[in-house]
């Protein structure tokens, strides 16, 4: 509990008035400010996960799909492709045009030049080999195909 020092009433003479002196507080109450700082928490632990979004593929499905267990380079030509001529290299948002070139300077000094390609399954075949000719032209050795394994249908 904070400490008030008692009121000491000294008159002022004329006026006939009273006044009172009184000490303030000198500790802060923390307890509305924490209050405070968990209902943000909480607001923003509630939100942080809906904010999230990733780009929509609809992969299609073989069934002899294997799993991937090393860190690869994944390329996602997603259905708007037709629209923006745009693919994700990674998160990475990239038009067709500087793809070479921005795979040319992640390949830069690795060792692999191996590429994932996810398309969706929606796009034509000519559109996945304009990526694949783009790939080539960066250098890349060798493009693999991504697809679902039959039982994540």
């Amino acid at each position: 509990m904070p400490k008030v020092s008692p009121t000491e009433e000294i008159s002022t003479g004329r006026s006939g008035r009273v006044r009172r002196v009184t000490s303030s507080m000198s500790e802060i109450n923390v307890v509305p400010l924490v209050d405070v700082m968990l209902v943000l928490l909480i607001i923003f632990m509630v939100t942080a996960p809906m904010l999230q979004r990733g780009v929509d593929v609809n992969l299609p499905v073989a069934r002899r799909a294997e799993a991937i267990a090393e860190e690869r380079v994944f390329l996602t030509v997603p259905l708007t492709y037709r629209k923006d001529r745009a693919v994700r290299l990674g998160t990475e948002r990239i038009v067709i045009d500087v793809l070479a070139e921005r795979v040319r300077q992640m390949m830069d000094g690795r060792d692999d030049r191996k590429v994932f390609l996810r398309g969706d399954g929606g796009i034509l075949l000519q559109e996945l080999l304009e990526v694949m000719d783009r790939l080539k032209e960066a250098g890349i050795e060798q493009v693999g195909i991504v697809a679902k394994l039959p039982e994540e249908r």
